[in-house]
């Protein structure tokens, strides 16, 4: 299923870390001002077209006027088609991290995108990629959304990894501290909860420990309930964000359930997560 109005098409990206395809979703008409461009990763066993449809991201990319470049996996890379979150060829500037930066940066220059606001998210074993670009590229990335993810640097190998998932292990310390949203579903039973909960401490510790404020609400959803939690500076500046939603399994919320690993329950992540990117600096707090 197609979601919004303007031109999703496909093509091959090719560097000295290998070549992939990806899919590019642009706005209808002319831009108003360059565009912001969100990296939108997919999990194991999708493909762009499907992740584009569960996400449902085109569409309120239109309303944002923003640019959604989507990486595809290739097969022969991972059989299975998940991003090689959990090797450690794959877990700094080397590797697919590389890939998926340097494919970032053409379609910045190709597409006049906004420097100051590209950003990258994903689900699952996407999600994690996501952590791990954010931890790698914090000059690039101005924000990274993780949804049923894991840290960056989980795993040394495909053991460890699939250890991560059920408990949260070894993770890589932050250069610098970028600002992060986090969606987990308390009742995932893939990737455990508490990999979300780490994700948001690792992106977060660079701070120190005393610099942030968070606030906790308990929001009401379609068929889910869920915890939120936001964390500020000492200038009102929202840094982090955590979504746990209560009773979800291990599915992108609020989503559109023709794609793979998608309810149309729960809050919606992709509206959360644009405006978590987009509209960070609108919501400044006064300080108490």
């Amino acid at each position: 299923r197609q979601h919004g109005r303007g031109s999703f098409t496909g093509a091959v990206f090719s560097c000295g870390e290998g070549q992939r395809r990806y899919k590019l979703y642009v706005p209808p008409g002319p831009a108003r001002a360059p565009r912001p461009l969100l990296v939108l990763l997919h999990g194991c066993t999708q493909n762009a077209d499907d992740f584009a449809t569960g996400t449902a991201m085109n569409g309120l990319a239109d309303e944002q006027d923003c640019l959604v470049l989507y990486p595809e996996q290739d097969r022969g890379a991972n059989p299975n088609g998940c991003w090689n979150w959990f090797d450690p060829a794959h877990q700094a500037r080397a590797g697919e991290p590389a890939l998926i930066a340097a494919l970032t940066r053409q379609v910045m220059a190709e597409q006049d995108a906004d420097p100051a606001r590209v950003y990258v998210a994903g689900l699952s074993a996407g999600g994690a990629m996501a952590a791990v670009l954010g931890a790698a590229y914090p000059e690039l990335y101005a924000g990274v959304g993780v949804h049923s993810g894991l840290p960056a640097g989980s795993g040394r190998d495909m053991i460890s990894g699939l250890q991560a998932m059920k408990r949260p292990g070894h993770t890589a310390r932050l250069r610098q501290a970028v600002p992060i949203i986090v969606f987990h579903g308390d009742a995932d039973s893939v990737v455990h909860p508490d990999n979300g909960q780490t994700v948001l401490r690792q992106f977060i510790a660079p701070h120190g420990p005393h610099a942030l404020t968070e606030t906790r609400t308990r929001e009401e959803a379609t068929g889910h309930a869920c915890t939120r939690a936001r964390w500020h500076t000492a200038a009102g500046e929202l840094v982090a964000e955590h979504w746990l939603v209560h009773g979800a399994a291990h599915a992108w919320q609020g989503g559109d359930p023709a794609g793979s690993h998608a309810s149309a329950a729960g809050p919606s992540a992709t509206r959360a997560m644009l405006a978590f990117f987009l509209h960070r600096h609108a919501e400044v707090t006064q300080p108490a």
